[in-house]
C-alpha cells in the first residue's frame, strides 16, 4: 500500500528524536500536550494539514535512537495550525521562505500520553508477519509521520 491507500486514517506513527523531544518529555509538560513543530518535509506536513483530526491515535515513536520504537500512546489534540517556528530566524526550524501570510509549514498539538506496558523495539516490529507491509517497516521509507491501518493498529494493541 502507498501512503495515500492508508487514508482516511485514524492512526499515526509519529517519530521523534529521544534526545531533542521523548514521550517521558510529554510526559512531564504541563497539562500533558505538546506542539508538533519543526516537521520540514512536504508529504508529512500535508499528512498533519489534510488528514488529521482531533482524536487521532498517536503511536511515540522514538527515532535515531538504541533501540528504536514505539514507546508510548498519545491522540492529536489540535487541528492543524501554522508553524511560527518557520518564521523565527533563531529557532532551528527557520525557514527563510516562509512568511506572515505564508508560514508553509504546519502543526498539530500532541496530548493525552499514555504509558504502554513496554517500549516495543523495531526489531521486534519487524518479526511479526503480518506487519511486514506496515510502512515503517519498508526500506528507504523515512517520512516522520506515518499512517497505519486499522488491521496493524489491531495488532500492535497486543503488544502494548
Amino acid at each position: 500500500m502507498t501512503v495515500a491507500e492508508y487514508l482516511p486514517c485514524k492512526v499515526w506513527l509519529m517519530k521523534t528524536e529521544p534526545d531533542v523531544f521523548s514521550f517521558d518529555d510529554l510526559l512531564a509538560r504541563p497539562g500533558k500536550r505538546e506542539r508538533w513543530d519543526g516537521v520540514r518535509n512536504y508529504q508529512a506536513r500535508n499528512l498533519m494539514r489534510d488528514h488529521m483530526k482531533i482524536g487521532d491515535t498517536v503511536l511515540f515513536y522514538h527515532s535515531n535512537a538504541e533501540p528504536p520504537g514505539i514507546a508510548g500512546l498519545a491522540e492529536v489534540v489540535s487541528e492543524s495550525e501554522p508553524d511560527l517556528s518557520a518564521l523565527d530566524a533563531k529557532s532551528l526550524y527557520f525557514d527563510p521562505k516562509a512568511t506572515p501570510q505564508d508560514p508553509r509549514w504546519c502543526l498539530v498539538q500532541i496530548g493525552n500520553p499514555q504509558p504502554i506496558k513496554r517500549f516495543i523495539p523495531l526489531e521486534e516490529l519487524k518479526e511479526i508477519s503480518a506487519l511486514s507491509s506496515m510502512l515503517l517497516l519498508r526500506k528507504g521509507q523515512r517520512l516522520s509521520i506515518l499512517p497505519v491501518s486499522d488491521e496493524e493498529f489491531s495488532i500492535l494493541k497486543q503488544l502494548f
